[in-house]
């Protein structure tokens, strides 16, 4: 008979990682060169982000719509910017060794473009924790929508009532991606942001121990 399995799905951008200055700084580039913007500040962005109805083309550039010279800007110098700065958040590290040695599998969900992701995540050695590394452009719907998320389960065979598998983010959108999922959502309170709902809340990585080997997924 088949082991239960437990499966770890990450977000990245909050949750693994601290990309907010980063991205901040791509960002006002674009507005400089583009718009001749002042520049904004890393909270205002990471609020931005963050806020579960947002049209971000209009906050960060004052446009409704993306230009396409401000997308292949911000992707050109974000590029050699994304991996400036960032760092992985406290804990982390330690979490996914954990969870690895205690036969978690795991993988990332993220709205970011892959070829960002795969970039960061490689630069800070994290990449090997992953089965796999999903960005918004590996799906024709990013998150809320669950689509990601069954390409997690589907890679792992997942069984309804019998394995278990979480989500594991800092966005309402990870949260709704884990319910429409079928999965427990556990939002990450350390990240780009400290208040959110889900079915467990940790204040910071230790806490997903306690969550995945000690509780049951709702």
């Amino acid at each position: 008979m088949n082991r239960m399995k437990n499966i770890a799905i990450f977000d990245m951008d909050g949750t693994l990682i601290d990309s907010a200055l980063d991205i901040t700084l791509s960002i006002n580039h674009v507005r400089a060169e583009c718009y001749g913007l002042e520049p904004l500040s890393v909270r205002s962005v990471v609020d931005a982000i963050n806020a579960p109805v947002r049209n971000l083309s209009e906050i960060f550039y004052g446009k409704s719509l993306y230009e396409e010279r401000a997308r292949e800007l911000f992707d050109e110098h974000y590029y050699d910017q994304c991996i400036q700065h960032v760092t992985p958040y406290p804990g982390i590290r330690d979490v996914l060794n954990q969870f690895r040695e205690n036969g978690v599998v795991m993988g990332v969900a993220t709205n970011a473009p892959s070829i960002f992701a795969k970039r960061m995540l490689g630069y800070l050695g994290l990449d090997l924790h992953f089965d796999l590394i999903i960005g918004a452009d590996d799906v024709d719907t990013p998150k809320p929508h669950p689509q990601m998320l069954y390409r997690h389960l589907e890679h792992h065979a997942y069984r309804s009532g019998i394995d278990n598998a979480w989500m594991i983010g800092d966005n309402s959108k990870d949260m709704e991606a884990a319910s429409r999922a079928g999965i427990a959502g556990i939002f990450a309170g350390w990240g780009f942001s400290s208040k959110g709902d889900g079915d467990h809340f940790a204040s910071s990585p230790q806490f997903l121990i306690d969550i995945i080997f000690k509780k049951e997924p709702l």
